[in-house]
């Protein structure tokens, strides 16, 4: 039985005139191609609107500024780990969540700026957030203060051109594929010189050029981070396998992949139809081995596997210039920003670089005027909104690139003045310092103490001498003593007062008991006058300086007035 396919009415079709042809291809098929198109515009339409609602509600942000302490000699391995730290923001967010309630990842920004020459670290975080950025500042630097301040962007306009104001800024991205690292914080040291200066510090020279500013110049340096999870662990291995030759298929998504295949199905059909010759099947390219690989082959897969080692974060770099007209210096700012990033430049590996084609005020070509006022809005525009999707794809960086590129300078390396410091260091109180409670009962202690022995001086004080003292010599030697004893003022008075309603003296029963067995025990007394006179003590005796005390420290738990 033979099968025989009559492709007479396609032939008539691929006779037609172009235009013809055209026409009946949209009519017959291409509708299919606009509706694709047409669900995926909608699609993101959509969500861009579901996101701006859910935002309105949910995205709340606060400025927090961070000043290390005087004496900074932590390494930008504590950068590091606080940006560790902040990767445990990240949440995972299901298709309704994403859909239909348009819940999204917000993001930090670290930024550095610079207003009139004095230089401040800020971290902009959403308020859900601060208690996470607070801990992980708090982890590495004790002594640090962290404060809430007001937003700075509101300081310049936000329009341009502007009669008193002038703006400069631009985005910054990776001059290669983004997998690949920068140049990184360990390899701006060495072992030449002493210890403190092992480090050369990359921050120096930003610091340096902060402080060059004068009154009427700003400088902002923003780097948006957004957590993610460990996806894009698979892109550098993609990476990998491009650098040895075992290139695979991209992935694509619903859309792509329907679109692919209708467009290979079409191009099948046509090659078919039109070729008399036999496919040739091409040749797989084998994998390379680690012996035929280049030096610069070798390097870029060991950064890749060191750079997909660690967390990392979407990240997005912005500068903006603003100064006043009568003083900008945009030459000596934006050729001194770049020289700064410069200095993390891998000529094997990776750099980064202002991005002059859609972002940096500039313009090359035609209408240059327009060009150039429409770029001034847009980045001052996107980074005061600090949107992670506006402008150019963010980048990915781990933790390690961030520390290097954004960190706290070592003040033994970095001497630039008018950077934002604690004024001191803090420390804790002693763990023997008494509280308030227990210091109120020692001082109530003392006065009970001192109440007895005034009582009891009463008691030995004011017998029925066989002396010549008058009444009246008797009240002065009283009053001296008195005021010989640290009483407060009511205590005085109270004593005074007893004395006053009685001539007799105050005898304590428990005490007289006391004194009558230790007179019994001891037999001290042996006649009448004796026994009288051995129970009181003169005055002679009572004035006389206190036998000498040997002295000593202070115990360790005597309170504190």
């Amino acid at each position: 039985m033979n099968i025989v396919i009559d492709l007479s009415s396609l032939e008539q079709f691929l006779d037609l005139p172009a235009d013809q042809l055209f026409m009946r291809f949209l009519v017959n098929i291409g509708w299919i191609l606009l509706l694709l198109l047409f669900v995926a515009g909608a699609r993101v339409l959509w969500l861009m609107y579901i996101q701006l609602k859910w935002s309105q509600d949910n995205a709340k942000f606060l400025m927090l500024a961070i000043d290390v302490p005087r004496g900074n000699m932590q390494s930008p391995k504590a950068v590091e780990n606080i940006f560790s730290y902040l990767a445990g923001a990240h949440g995972s967010i299901n298709l309704i969540e994403k859909w239909w309630e348009g819940k999204y990842q917000l993001c930090f920004s670290l930024e550095t700026i610079s207003i009139d020459g004095y230089t401040q670290f800020l971290i902009r975080t959403p308020i859900g957030f601060r208690n996470l950025v607070e801990s992980a500042v708090y982890s590495q630097y004790p002594d640090a203060e962290i404060t809430e301040v007001n937003d700075y962007v509101g300081m310049v306009p936000h329009k341009f051109p502007d009669k008193e104001w002038d703006v400069w800024g631009a985005e910054f991205i990776p001059a290669n594929n983004h997998m690949l690292p920068i140049k990184l914080y360990k390899e701006f040291e060495h072992i030449s010189g002493p210890s403190e200066t092992h480090f050369r510090d990359p921050m120096a020279s930003l610091m340096d050029l902060c402080s060059t500013l004068v009154p009427g110049e700003q400088l902002w340096y923003q780097i948006i981070l957004r957590p993610i999870g460990f996806d894009w662990i698979k892109e550098a291995d993609e990476q990998v396998d491009k650098i040895l030759g075992a290139t695979k298929a991209p992935k694509l998504g619903f859309f792509g992949k329907a679109i692919d295949g209708l467009a290979k199905g079409i191009f099948s059909l046509a090659d078919a139809i039109l070729s008399r010759e036999a496919a040739v099947p091409e040749k797989k390219k084998e994998k390379l081995s680690m012996m035929e690989l280049t030096p610069k082959q070798k390097a870029q897969i060991e950064g890749l596997h060191f750079k997909a080692s660690k967390i990392a974060f979407e990240t997005k770099i912005r500068v903006v210039y603003v100064a006043k007209k009568e003083v900008m210096n945009k030459g000596k700012v934006s050729n001194g920003f770049v020289g700064y990033i410069k200095q993390f430049a891998s000529l094997l590996l990776n750099n980064i670089k202002p991005d002059m084609t859609y972002t940096a005020v500039k313009a090359n070509y035609f209408m240059k005027g327009s060009q150039i006022i429409e770029k001034k809005n847009k980045i001052i525009k996107n980074y005061v909104s600090r949107d992670c999707s506006a402008g150019r794809k963010p980048s990915i960086m781990n933790i390690e690139e961030l520390a290097t590129i954004w960190h706290f300078p070592i003040e033994f390396v970095v001497k630039a003045p008018f950077i934002q410091k604690a004024p001191g260091r803090k420390a804790d109180a002693p763990a023997s310092l008494p509280i308030e409670e227990e210091r109120s009962n020692t001082v109530i202690q003392e006065s009970d103490f001192l109440n007895e022995v005034g009582l009891i001086k009463k008691k030995v004080e004011k017998p029925n001498l066989d002396s010549n003292l008058s009444d009246s010599s008797f009240e002065n030697n009283e009053e001296k003593k008195l005021n010989n004893i640290p009483f407060a003022e009511d205590e005085v008075e109270e004593i005074k007062n007893i004395n006053s309603f009685s001539d007799e003296p105050i005898i304590n029963s428990n005490e007289s008991i006391v004194n009558n067995e230790i007179n019994s025990e001891e037999n001290i007394a042996t006649s009448p006058e004796e026994n009288k006179k051995s129970n009181f003590i003169s005055d002679e005796d009572i004035f006389k300086d206190p036998p000498a005390v040997k002295k000593g420290s202070a115990p360790s738990n005597l309170p504190f007035a």
